[in-house]
């Protein structure tokens, strides 16, 4: 059996890592790694091909930025021509990124089965690209992987039942497999930081960066929230959200902020892991702190991770000044954290399996 797997930003990596590994290690089947390019800075992809061993990708779309219609357009007429030339049994597809509904309208327009890595996540508003990006390829998907409880019954609501399931959430499988790699006490040493003293701050949402009101705001509680609680901001800066600050003339308040270039995996969530707690816009990130054991504060009108705001321990702030300081001053409170909100670590595995019981041989 041959199964496609379609990749394109950050999380999407990560994810490919651990199915990557699972399925090598048991020869399941033929595995075809497409990169879809919508990420192309060194920094924000390549780096973890060689942190986590991920295998060079048969094909590189080259799609790069754009509006969304011209990444998704790109994406899709890439993913066809290389789903017709390889026929595979299925295409595997992750998260809520342009590039996940560009395979899944591509494989499913020539009816090759669609596995959605991440399935069943909502949020408000609706009209947020990721919302549309990932009701869509729901719809269009044929074996679909829960990461919570939560998710399946999203999808239930919806009457999407079949071959829908919880298989748990491949992050918290990359976070165990890497934790012994992570070195918090060396990142803090050669970025001049003190573990517990500092804050990691990760900014680069459109809704966030492109407006300019959002984008002072931000930055500002940020200062601010350095100056009232004596923990320094550790900020791995997005190429947008540089871009944006030069744009609206905002340089002089990220003169307080430790800049730091984008971070390979490893390299982040080591200063999470000795960090006071995480500010972010980050869909990963604000999951990755919980297993981390650190609270986030998260830059979003509503998130897909509804469990972690529920239970308490992350909190969803506005972006403005003041709410950044309230939330961020309550991030520094003790907070009961619950365990195994999203599986056990075995979350490959059992996407593996899923896909095997589910894709005809």
């Amino acid at each position: 059996m041959k199964i496609c797997s379609l990749v394109g930003a950050r999380p999407q990596f990560i994810k490919e890592a651990l199915i990557s590994a699972e399925v090598t290690k048991n020869h399941e089947w033929e595995h075809i790694v497409i990169h879809s390019g919508q990420h192309y800075d060194f920094k924000m992809s390549d780096i973890f091909f060689n942190e986590l061993n991920i295998p060079n990708p048969a094909y590189n779309l080259g799609v790069g930025s754009g509006s969304h219609a011209e990444m998704t357009a790109a994406a899709l007429t890439g993913v066809e021509q290389v789903l017709i030339k390889e026929n595979p049994a299925g295409l595997i597809v992750y998260g809520d990124t342009n590039t996940t509904l560009a395979g899944a309208l591509a494989a499913a327009k020539i009816d090759i089965p669609v596995i959605h890595v991440e399935a069943g996540i909502r949020q408000q508003p609706k009209s947020m690209p990721e919302e549309i990006n990932r009701v869509l390829t729901d719809k269009l998907s044929t074996i679909l992987c829960c990461c919570s409880d939560l998710s399946l019954s999203n999808l239930k609501k919806e009457n999407i039942e079949t071959n829908a399931s919880v298989t748990g959430d491949i992050m918290y499988d990359l976070f165990m497999h890497m934790y012994p790699k992570f070195s918090p006490e060396k990142q803090c040493s050669e970025h001049g930081i003190q573990p517990q003293k500092f804050i990691v701050a990760t900014i680069h949402r459109d809704f966030n960066t492109d407006n300019a009101a959002y984008l002072k705001g931000i930055l500002e509680g940020l200062n601010e929230l350095r100056r009232k609680t004596d923990l320094e901001i550790v900020f791995p800066i997005h190429p947008r959200t540089t871009k944006r600050i030069q744009e609206f003339g905002l340089t002089d308040l990220v003169d307080g902020l430790k800049i730091l270039p984008p971070l390979g995996y490893v390299e982040l969530m080591s200063l999470v892991c000795a960090s006071s707690f995480v500010i972010t816009d980050s869909g990963g990130l604000q999951k990755e702190a919980y297993y981390a054991n650190r609270r986030a504060v998260v830059i979003m009108p509503d998130t897909g991770w509804r469990e972690l705001i529920e239970c308490g321990w992350n909190l969803l702030s506005p972006p403005n000044r003041d709410d950044i300081v309230l939330y961020g001053e309550k991030a520094l409170r003790d907070c009961h954290k619950p365990n195994s909100l999203y599986g056990n670590g075995d979350a490959a595995k059992k996407i593996v399996k899923a896909v095997k019981e589910g894709i005809p041989v």
